[in-house]
């Protein structure tokens, strides 16, 4: 009986060393978010320039258990104020908001790592899931991805201004998140 609680206890101990959670202290200034599109005869690039996130994952694997994102959308900048004037109205106007939330990742050893988690934009939940990759050097983090997405599955119009120009629906945003490990 002895030998045996020795040996539960060494497993328990093995399995809170080898699953060890770490909180990763995203920083914006190293940091990116943004959205590519395209429209006829040209192309954009939104930046989010402010957002809330929470980021934590297990020191061991370097797989993300926990990311929460959150924005308002007056802070994704197109470079042409008008542009972002537009893009609020056709966001349903008011204070617009989006946010991310992780559900799982998982590895595939020839295509690296994949995520799925729950977009909210315009009020219309979907799941999408993405490539992503995990650089460390030291306490230093860097994870990054991006994902595809029809704007249309959020209930959104197809943008067309003077009845010849029209925003592509396929957008692409892009990650390039810096953080600390804590």
């Amino acid at each position: 009986m002895k030998h045996c609680i020795s040996a539960l206890t060494g497993i328990f101990f093995a399995l809170i060393t080898t699953s060890h959670a770490a909180v990763v202290e995203v920083n914006s200034a190293k940091s990116r978010i943004q959205v590519d599109a395209k429209a006829t005869g040209h192309q954009f690039c939104g930046d989010l320039r402010n957002y809330t996130i929470k980021v934590e994952g297990d020191a061991t694997t370097q797989q993300p258990t926990r990311i929460e994102l959150a924005w308002d959308f007056k802070d994704l900048k197109t470079a042409d104020e008008k542009r972002d004037a537009a893009m609020l109205t056709w966001l349903g106007g008011g204070k617009p908001k989006g946010s991310f939330k992780f559900l799982k990742s998982w590895d595939e050893s020839t295509t690296g790592g994949h995520a799925q988690g729950i977009l909210s934009i315009n009020g219309v939940e979907k799941i999408v899931a993405f490539n992503y990759t995990v650089t460390r050097d030291g306490s230093w983090v860097t994870l990054d991805g991006n994902v595809s997405l029809d704007y249309q599955n959020f209930n959104l119009p197809i943008i067309r201004t003077m009845a010849i120009m029209t925003v592509d629906p396929k957008l692409i945003i892009r990650f390039h998140l810096v953080g600390e490990v804590k």
